[in-house]
């Protein structure tokens, strides 16, 4: 009997074995066929010889990627591969990657250059948004096997390993014969990959991270992301409530809801719906315990949202509304849809119909033309409203975005000055916040780890609290709040 000769498939896909190669024995025949080291059950029913093959998947930027890098890990478990403990002896490498700041270019790169140093012989597939951005600067470091663009991403798994019944077709995937590239039409894209992402070593373990939105529709003259994620899409309602369901079947008691512009979900599903009908499903239909709601634009902290997460105990008190600058004319500059005084109502509203919620908000400082009254603008809206916390930014410019492109750029030391100030001015907040919990009672859920002394535990809103002696993870408990010790609130 001829040797089948299956390899043919793979070299149409990529210039070079993508993964290493086992060898089956096909039944009632002593003829072997090579083949990747996943086995298409349809077309080769016999037994492996050799152990299959590991995989590590390394996530870098936000929740939104950490949800893609989960869902790619099921789709690598459901065709049989093995998890590595780590990169350094895995035989596949994922490098699911952030576009958003020049430094999260670097931080991909010098992942490359470590994996590809410590572990030569693995195969790095890279993916994510820095992939759809500039595959082939990716495309040409040492040490990496193909690059795979968000378009693609939802198949990543397959370009590795055969379909049932046979090989994925070049058409399919958007490649060529000798591409090490597979990138395509993100506006074209309609996937969305959602898997709740709970398998780490941080708060995940009791905390599952659910994606239910993907792209975004705005256009902020300094974000990259519509342009490597595509269009908003939403989770459909029903899947939505299937796998919250299944977090709780599976024993998780707070599910946070994420996406790229979460406050947009169901616009564009048929029929139309919006965020607030999605929570509220959540509520009446599955047997959570407690819904955080990640980042949502001001413009979708309508008063619908806000009185429905101040009525629901079952809905964390906290709001994390992106706020940018306090000046008028950098957030028209930045094209973005609401002015200092419609921002300053939102955040009032929310805090009048929750006294005790965490406020938070991403600022960013640096911003092309952002002159130093514009900056005291935003220092002294920041100063006015109730935060309790801050995610501090310094512009950084991304190649094909409409600021990249303004002359005025605010000189670098500039930039990380006004960053300093907003920074000890959110600590202060912070601090004082955290500070008026002494004394009083709090909830919050253990999470996993405990010093010898304190378990760690996270309140309903959203403070660190440790809590004395050692607790069970995923428990919901009432602490008595005893004293504020770095950053921390501690219980009994």
């Amino acid at each position: 009997m001829q040797k089948l000769r299956i390899a043919l498939h793979c070299s149409e896909l990529v210039p070079q074995p993508l993964l290493r190669w086992h060898h089956y024995r096909t039944p009632g025949s002593a003829a072997q066929v090579s083949g990747p080291f996943l086995r298409s059950d349809a077309a080769i029913s016999g037994q492996y010889n050799e152990q299959v093959a590991t995989y590590h998947v390394e996530n870098f930027g936000c929740r939104a990627t950490q949800a893609d890098g989960a869902a790619i890990e099921r789709q690598l478990r459901e065709r049989g591969l093995e998890r590595a403990g780590a990169a350094s002896n895995a035989e596949v490498v994922v490098l699911n990657t952030c576009t958003v700041t020049a430094s999260a270019d670097q931080d991909a790169r010098a992942a490359i250059r470590r994996i590809h140093r410590e572990n030569p012989e693995a195969r790095i597939l890279v993916t994510g948004c820095y992939a759809q951005r500039a595959p082939a600067e990716l495309s040409g470091l040492p040490g990496v096997s193909l690059v795979v663009g968000n378009s693609h991403k939802h198949d990543l798994a397959d370009y590795a390993s055969p379909l049932p019944g046979g090989f994925v077709p070049v058409g399919h995937i958007g490649g060529t014969p000798d591409s090490q590239v597979i990138v395509g039409d993100i506006f074209a894209h309609t996937e969305l990959m959602a898997a709740p992402v709970f398998d780490s070593d941080s708060f995940q373990k009791t905390r599952p991270n659910l994606k239910v939105q993907d792209g975004c529709n705005n256009r902020c003259s300094f974000c990259i992301i519509p342009y490597v994620r595509g269009k908003s899409r939403s989770l459909k309602l029903e899947q939505v409530v299937r796998e919250v369901d299944a977090l709780v079947a599976n024993g998780y008691r707070e599910v946070v809801l994420s996406g790229i512009n979460l406050g947009r979900w169901g616009r564009e599903l048929s029929p139309r719906t919006n965020f607030a009908a999605m929570l509220r499903a959540i509520l009446a239909d599955t047997a959570v315990e407690k819904i955080r709601i990640s980042s949502v634009e001001p413009t979708d902290w309508t008063n619908e949202v806000i009185e429905l997460v101040a009525s629901s105990p079952r809905i964390a008190k906290h709001a994390h509304v992106p706020m940018q600058s306090g000046s008028d004319k950098v957030l028209r500059g930045m094209h973005r849809k609401y002015r200092p005084w419609h921002y300053a109502d939102r955040i009032a509203r929310i805090r009048r119909a929750m006294p005790d919620a965490s406020i938070g908000a991403d600022v960013m400082v640096g911003f092309p033309g952002e002159s130093d009254g514009d900056f005291e603008q935003t220092r002294a809206l920041i100063e006015r409203l109730p935060f309790t916390y801050l995610h501090v930014f310094t512009y950084s410019s991304r190649p094909g975005t409409p600021s990249a492109q303004i002359p005025e750029q605010v000189p670098v030391q500039v930039a990380r000055e006004r960053n300093r100030v907003l920074r000890e001015l959110a600590a202060q907040k912070k601090r004082e916040f955290m500070q008026s919990f002494v004394g009083r009672e709090m909830q919050a859920i253990t999470l996993t780890r405990f010093d010898g002394e304190f378990t760690e535990a996270l309140t309903d809103n959203y403070l660190k609290l440790r809590l004395r002696g050692r607790h069970a993870a995923n428990q919901w408990m009432r602490g008595a709040i005893q004293a504020l010790d770095n950053n921390a609130l501690i219980g009994r």
